[in-house]
């Protein structure tokens, strides 16, 4: 299947994104997500990230959109908004854009890894086949209660965030439970 979209001065035809590793099936995460077509070495790139490639003005632009008033939209609560360089994000918020449905878990098998201006979503471990596709997000905190997580790892910190604000959240949610129970 192919999807169109409008450029400047042309049309063009852009394929779905494929993978010989990535199957999109319904997840028990969220909605849908992509599983692995086969069993997948640590260290390969499973699937581009693809999408519109849009400045960073015109991305914080519409980051503060919410996704249900977005024109194509049918669900609330997903950003597809993904940092490329200093001045250019990739808006992965197309049809012909799979990796779009892998989610997030705070115990992911995946990271993206921009190589050669392409944004790759590379396995950080082996993969099994039938085993869902997952990297975490990277939220920062200062929003984090907006965004809850449902990955089920064992280590699910209850949000999603990046691995790097899980000390700094842990501090807060200490800090308000100590002060619950001095009331």
């Amino acid at each position: 299947m192919t999807t169109k979209y409008s450029g400047a001065k042309r049309t063009k035809s852009i394929p779905n994104t494929k993978s010989p590793y990535a199957v999109v099936r319904m997840s028990s995460i969220h909605n849908k997500g992509v599983f692995a077509r086969k069993d997948i070495e640590e260290g390969t790139r499973v699937i581009e990230y693809v999408g519109e490639r849009v400045t960073k003005a015109e991305s914080d632009r519409r980051a503060d959109i919410p996704l249900g008033n977005h024109k194509h939209s049918k669900e609330n609560g997903a950003v597809y908004l993904f940092q490329l360089t200093k001045r250019h994000d990739i808006d992965g918020y197309v049809s012909y854009n799979t990796a779009r449905f892998i989610n997030h878990s705070c115990d992911p098998n995946c990271e993206s890894d921009i190589i050669r201006g392409k944004i790759w979503i590379v396995a950080i471990r082996d993969i099994k086949k039938g085993e869902e596709l997952s990297y975490n997000y990277g939220y920062d905190i200062d929003s984090y209660e907006d965004h809850k997580c449902r990955c089920g790892a064992k280590n699910c910190i209850g949000y999603i965030l990046g691995e790097e604000y899980w000390p700094k959240f842990r501090r807060m949610k200490a800090a308000k439970k100590k002060k619950k129970k001095q009331k």
